[in-house]
């Protein structure tokens, strides 16, 4: 392919350009500069890399690896490429595909720390894979609900944080409880380790019990709240309350997935949210995301954050519980809320969403209803369309329109994509997307 001279530079100018708006952490006008670089000279393997890692920033992991592979076929040699690969492979949970590109990176750069430690990580991860393979089907392995006994767990006299109420029968959680906690988060402070138990242990006895559709009502005289991603940005999901009302009575609320990972305090966010759903049962509403998996969390720094705040048994706890949460809430009988979006299938009910085993299931895996529940996203043309994320669907208005009118509804809610306004109305209005962390990028 022969490029002009002056398409050349005018390509690296708007490389440059796009490189100022990636610092700016523009990512979606960053890519579409680097798209206009490569549709001047797309010899230049560099625009390529460059795209996939703006298309890391925005979780559109398929769209990366694609542009990897574009840089791969022009420089084979190109060690970036084989990075950006392996980080969203593993961000995708194929750790074994992103391991082999890892090694590939390690062997041509020895000296480059971050892609060792990297490759140290991903080694452990496929290894932890195959062990946890090897036992999941022993009968006699128990759940980590089931070996803990908090009440056992001694609190000490140093201690000077809020305490439950331990009734002989069941533990009880007050809103004076629930108060102090979150002014004890707010001056980085932790409770202790047994009342953390106790709320996540409460938690996922009512998430056994959930069904994985919900049917919610809007409290007499009140209002329900629907919340995007708040992704373990503390300070700014208590600016939700703060400023909207806490939940109570006459408001309750419906966050929709993706509590954790990415901010540095996941744990303080759901420990708030698990406190608040054990406190109000039916005024705090708890949906799965994408993030509420173990991939992700491995990936994206929830695990770590649990294990350095508290220890490896409360994550394996929290694993549990994020496998029992429910898929679904429809509001009203007319608004279906899901953290994703919709189907690769036309004949797709309420009642098969229903009948998903997710306990049975627990992880939502490649495809099948539950992973397109999480991992979907609306796109503007007609139809359905490959994922930008390498994993679900994208579907389009028409799609949106079928489901509801099949299913005897009037409105999609979904989250799981950052909205600049924290919000956007698609699909002639049948579609809102709700994103609740500012400032995400």
């Amino acid at each position: 392919m022969t490029i002009s001279e002056s398409d050349r530079v005018k390509a690296d100018q708007i490389k440059a350009e796009a490189n100022k708006l990636f610092a700016e952490k523009r990512f979606p006008e960053a890519i579409e500069k680097y798209t206009a670089a490569i549709q001047l000279n797309p010899t230049v393997a560099a625009y390529y890399t460059n795209r996939a890692f703006c298309h890391l920033k925005l979780e559109s992991y398929g769209y990366a690896i694609t542009d990897a592979e574009e840089a791969l076929k022009i420089d084979p040699t190109l060690t970036k490429a084989n990075y950006r690969r392996a980080s969203a492979n593993m961000a995708l949970g194929k750790f074994k595909e992103a391991l082999k590109d890892l090694r590939v990176v390690s062997k041509r750069a020895p000296g480059d720390k971050d892609a060792k430690a990297k490759l140290d990580e991903c080694s452990k991860i496929v290894k932890r894979i195959e062990f946890e393979k090897a036992i999941e089907h022993d009968d006699r392995t128990p759940s980590v609900a089931e070996t803990l006994d908090p009440k056992s767990m001694a609190v000490e006299s140093s201690y000077d944080g809020p305490k439950i109420i331990e009734e002989e029968d069941e533990p009880q959680i007050t809103q004076d409880f629930v108060t102090q906690m979150i002014e004890r988060f707010k001056n980085q402070k932790k409770i202790h380790k047994k009342y953390a138990f106790m709320i996540i242990l409460a938690v996922r006895k009512m998430m056994m019990e959930a069904p994985s559709l919900i049917d919610v009502s809007v409290p007499e005289n009140g209002i329900l709240t629907v919340c995007g991603d708040v992704h373990g940005q503390f300070y700014d999901f208590i600016n939700i309350f703060e400023s909207n009302g806490y939940p109570g009575d006459t408001h309750a609320y419906l966050f929709n997935g993706d509590f954790v990972d990415r901010g540095s305090f996941s744990v303080e966010v759901i420990l708030t949210l698990f406190a608040y759903k054990w406190l109000y049962p039916t005024r705090l509403y708890l949906a799965r995301g994408n993030h509420e998996t173990d991939n992700m969390n491995k990936v994206y720094g929830f695990e770590g954050e649990v294990k350095a705040k508290f220890s490896d048994m409360m994550f394996k706890l929290f694993s549990e519980t994020f496998n029992a949460l429910p898929l679904a809430h429809v509001i009203g009988h007319k608004i279906l809320v899901v953290h994703g979006g919709l189907f690769s299938k036309d004949d797709v009910t309420l009642d098969d969403i229903r009948k998903i085993d997710r306990l049975g299931q627990r992880q939502p895996g490649s495809d099948g209803l539950m992973c397109e529940l999480l991992w979907s996203d609306p796109q503007p043309e007609l139809g359905r369309g490959a994922s930008k994320r390498g994993v679900g669907i994208q579907f389009g208005p028409d799609v949106t329109k079928n489901f509801l009118e099949r299913n005897n509804l009037d409105m999609l809610i979904r989250s799981h994509e950052v909205k600049e306004n924290g919000y956007v109305i698609e699909h002639d209005g049948k579609c809102v997307t709700v994103f609740s962390a500012p400032n995400y990028w």
